[in-house]
């Protein structure tokens, strides 16, 4: 199993999901003789899960059921460990677009955090790629490079413990991409620039707060980067349900007729339709994006 390559079956020592119900899962380490606790019941790693096919219908003690999946960064970000506030789909997949991410690429990020966006640019960079990702907290810097081991991407990724508006991201013109999620990201502009390739290249700040967008777009014009721009990513799912639809009735066709009129047509007719969320996820932070010259 590897967050980047597909398995078809379940290994001793694979991280698998297990899908519970709507919006409800768990991340495993599946593990020779193992046990794990679920509310249909005992899940037995050893009879019940290596061996499997992934996707597998699994019945657990008490007679329930539930999905084994292969693991993605999509279902990892909705059940990784919370060790920072993380960044979300919809965001990673605007990220990874505008950062114009291909296999081969190399990118820089900071910091680490709880490694939700680093999953979904390991998957967008593999298999030739390579991530340096930089984490100011330690524990955090040892807790993502031991789960980028579990999750067999250790190969693509460098994980450095170390300030980054200090000490920059550890390499110098090899970044084809750069992401800051940092508290004060227009200190680390200028390392940015250093880390990316000499001509050309993408970089994406994340910020919550306007006045931290304000100072990275200055400090981004004053280190000579283009095509500056910031944006905001609302997420709004529509639900789609049947209604049932009265036809109208038009009376006759012609004035001429002379028939009696008759009863009343209360044919009906249902179809799907979408309607709008009562709530919906609101801010999260805003995406500033810009360019290297290449020139």
């Amino acid at each position: 199993m590897s967050f980047v390559e597909y398995s078809e079956r379940i290994q001793d020592g694979d991280v698998a999901i297990v899908y519970l119900g709507h919006e409800s899962m768990m991340p495993v380490k599946v593990q020779q003789g193992a046990q794990t606790q679920t509310r249909y019941g005992v899940i037995r790693h050893s009879t019940d899960l290596i061996g499997q096919r992934y996707g597998s219908k699994v019945t657990c003690s008490k007679g329930g059921w539930v999905h084994v999946l292969h693991p993605t960064p999509e279902l990892w970000t909705l059940n990784l460990p919370h060790r920072t506030q993380i960044l979300y789909t919809n965001d990673i997949a605007n990220i990874t677009m505008m950062l114009e991410l291909k296999p081969g690429s190399v990118v820089c990020e900071s910091g680490t955090g709880s490694g939700s966006l680093s999953h979904a640019i390991l998957r967008t960079i593999a298999p030739t790629g390579h991530l340096h990702t930089v984490e100011f907290h330690q524990q955090r810097a040892e807790k993502a490079a031991e789960e980028f081991r579990d999750h067999r991407v250790a190969h693509l990724v460098t994980v450095r413990n170390q300030d980054v508006c200090k000490d920059g991201f550890g390499v110098t013109e090899v970044a084809d991409a750069v992401f800051l999620d940092i508290p004060s990201p227009w200190e680390a502009v200028g390392h940015a620039k250093a880390a990316m390739k000499k001509h050309g290249g993408r970089v994406c700040s994340f910020s919550p707060c306007i006045e931290q967008v304000q100072k990275t777009c200055e400090a981004l014009s004053d280190q000579g980067f283009e095509e500056i721009c910031t944006l905001e990513v609302l997420l709004r799912v529509h639900d789609v349900r049947s209604v049932t639809l009265q036809l109208p009735d038009f009376g006759p066709t012609t004035s001429m007729e002379t028939t009696p009129p008759a009863a009343p047509n209360h044919t009906s007719v249902t179809c799907k339709t979408t309607t709008l969320p009562r709530e919906m996820a609101g801010h999260t932070g805003y995406l500033t994006f810009a360019t290297k010259p290449r020139t």
